[in-house]
């Protein structure tokens, strides 16, 4: 049993609208780049795969792409863009599929799916199991911008539109949080839904890595590679199993 969220055939059917920014090139190009280079001549394995927003492309580069994802109805979804491309269902922090792969990669903080740390640390395992040795393993997370939250303060907005408005919710001891999102209809209803995650950081991944015998090779801000400090709202950070 696996502690993520469900996503169900509606959301599923409204996942490539309601994620249009994430598919615009200047989001997307720069992720596929980086992941066609770390996977050379081999295939690659993605996590919690979706409708193949960034393993579409990235099979359309000539790397061999096979998926996982929890959801049936995102698997059909995928499976009706691309049926050559393999995806199995199932969870990201136990299930496997044939084969050694060069490249395994999970993005858009889908890791914080896995809401338990022992899940977490299970698929940075799994991640190595899929691994042939100088194999890679890619995640793309955010930092919690938790510094914002004054005493008293329980949420913060991370998108604000006409179409779209969104804030976190997060519990500081625990480390569960979760994103509510309000969205305009074309019809003028407003949907609500939430989705729940458990937030860690870029240490504590280093740490899952360790265990999984996995060693960091490099560390980045985002796909196009600026650095990391202190200040970046997000990390995509490779490891590399020896």
């Amino acid at each position: 049993m696996t502690s993520s969220d469900l996503w169900t055939e509606d959301a599923a059917r409204r996942y490539d609208v309601d994620s249009a920014e994430m598919f615009a090139p200047e989001v997307l190009d720069p992720a596929v780049d980086l992941l066609a280079r770390l996977a050379g001549d081999g295939p690659a394995l993605e996590f919690a795969v979706g409708t193949g927003r960034v393993a579409v492309p990235l099979a359309g580069r000539g790397v061999p792409v096979s998926g996982i994802d929890l959801s049936e109805p995102m698997a059909a979804q995928l499976r009706a863009k691309a049926p050559d491309l393999p995806v199995v269902v199932g969870d990201m922090a136990t299930t496997r599929v044939p084969g050694e792969f060069s490249l395994v990669y999970v993005v858009f903080n889908s890791l914080g799916n896995l809401r338990t740390q022992d899940e977490q640390v299970e698929c940075f395992r799994n991640a190595a199991r899929h691994l042939a040795p100088g194999g890679r393993f890619v995640i793309e997370l955010w930092v919690p911008d938790i510094r914002r939250f004054p005493p008293g303060q329980t949420a913060v907005p991370f998108v604000v539109s006409e179409e779209h408005t969104g804030f976190d919710t997060f519990d500081m001891v625990t480390q569960q949080g979760a994103s509510h999102h309000y969205r305009r209809r074309p019809d003028g209803t407003i949907d609500y839904g939430v989705s729940n995650f458990r937030y860690l950081w870029p240490a504590e991944c280093d740490l899952m890595a360790r265990l999984a015998g996995l060693e960091l090779e490099q560390r980045t801000a985002d796909w196009k590679g600026a650095p990391f400090t202190a200040d970046s709202g997000s990390h995509v950070s490779v490891w590399r199993k020896p």
